[in-house]
């Protein structure tokens, strides 16, 4: 057998609740594949706290430039907010660093050009946080639904129907496409249709509706889509933080099954159902049941998935074409919405305004000049 490889350092950029509940266990569920040896973050009393909680000999920097100049990580784990993904996942590839960046990944197919720039001339890899592709119950829908053992996929629905109230939106960098990119497309439910992706393939054509209903935002509090893929299937696609009820929720009717996931936050196995159709003999039924091995939806579950790529020699999951997918689908649906036709996959490119913004410049709901 061959050796298994060296710890990989570990830097973090952001100490903040997403980096200590979430990556910080990660990383301690893989201590013996990782090393966290450095954080950065701005505000001093904050990233003591993180360096005592994380304990260990961890470096504390005000700057990412300082950290990749002094520590030369092998891996650094972004969770700071959206508008500085770009200019940070950039800098630590040039450096030489893979990146596991928290969605977004960037605010617009631009950014992502000058990442996959970065990527090209590195070597490195960048890859988005989309938790929910991970784990075992994802893994098993997937698994059927591609290799066609559930009959040809045909009807979709992907619900993401969360409650934000106006304090949420009182924090200055909410609601604004130059901090967040846009409203619930691109900061909640772009878990869900990720997922989606994921399960079944390329789409084609995207035809969308948005709205501000409620809360005074620049970017939208709610939209809609109707999606054709590639593969012929249809689907409906809800993103909302107006609704009291809150519920994440992706179905699939394929010809032979149904296939549905219903959460808040993360799943697990038990949180799957399959629904066979009446013609489907109930021992072939019997096989869909979900693996023993119950894996929940996590940062720990992608982390090993990243791990795994590096040890393989491949680019991880979640990078590349992956990552740029479902960013595409984002502006796809922005486009659709505010210019009211269908939006074909690959048709927005350098000079389109959705390559540059989510708002795409459009007089109803670009940003307006603060006095």
């Amino acid at each position: 057998m061959s050796p298994r490889p060296a710890r990989r350092r570990v830097a973090v950029v952001g100490t903040g609740a997403i980096v200590t509940g979430g990556h910080l266990p990660a990383l301690r569920a893989h201590a013996d594949r990782t090393e966290l040896v450095a954080a950065v973050d701005v505000d001093p009393a904050r990233l003591d706290a993180f360096r005592a909680e994380a304990g260990g000999d961890v470096a504390g920097y005000a700057s990412v430039g300082d950290m990749l100049d002094a520590v030369r990580p092998d891996l650094v784990v972004i969770g700071t907010p959206p508008s500085l993904h770009r200019e940070q996942a950039v800098a630590a590839l040039k450096a030489g660093a893979w990146v596991l960046c928290e969605k977004p990944l960037c605010l617009s197919l631009a950014e992502y050009d000058d990442i996959a720039a970065a990527e090209e001339a590195s070597g490195a890899y960048a890859s988005v946080v989309f938790q929910h592709r991970y784990g075992s119950g994802a893994a098993h829908a997937r698994d059927l639904i591609t290799s066609g053992e559930l009959g040809a996929p045909l009807v979709a629905h992907c619900q993401t129907t969360w409650h934000r109230d106006a304090a949420y939106y009182a924090v200055p960098w909410r609601g604004r496409w130059s901090t967040e990119g846009g409203g619930p497309t691109m900061g909640h439910g772009i878990h869900q249709y990720d997922l989606l992706l994921h399960l079944l393939g390329p789409w084609a054509e995207v035809r969308a509706m948005a709205s501000r209903l409620v809360h005074d935002t620049e970017s939208e509090d709610v939209s809609t889509a109707l999606v054709r893929f590639e593969n012929g299937a249809l689907a409906t696609v809800v993103n909302s933080v107006l609704s009291p009820d809150e519920v994440s929720r992706v179905r699939v009717d394929c010809a032979d099954a149904t296939v549905e996931l219903t959460h808040l936050y993360g799943h697990r196995n038990t949180d799957w159902t399959y629904t066979p159709a009446r013609h489907v003999d109930p021992a072939r039924a019997a096989a869909w049941r979900t693996p023993a091995a119950d894996v929940p939806s996590s940062h720990t579950a992608q982390l090993g998935a990243v791990l795994d790529a590096w040890d393989a020699g491949e680019r991880p999951p979640g990078s590349g074409r992956d990552a740029r997918a479902t960013l595409e689908f984002a502006a796809a649906l922005y486009k659709a919405a505010f210019t009211g036709r269908p939006v074909r996959a690959g048709e927005i490119g350098p000079g389109d305004p959705f390559h540059a913004a989510m708002h795409g410049g459009h007089p109803d709901w670009a940003p307006k000049e603060r006095a």
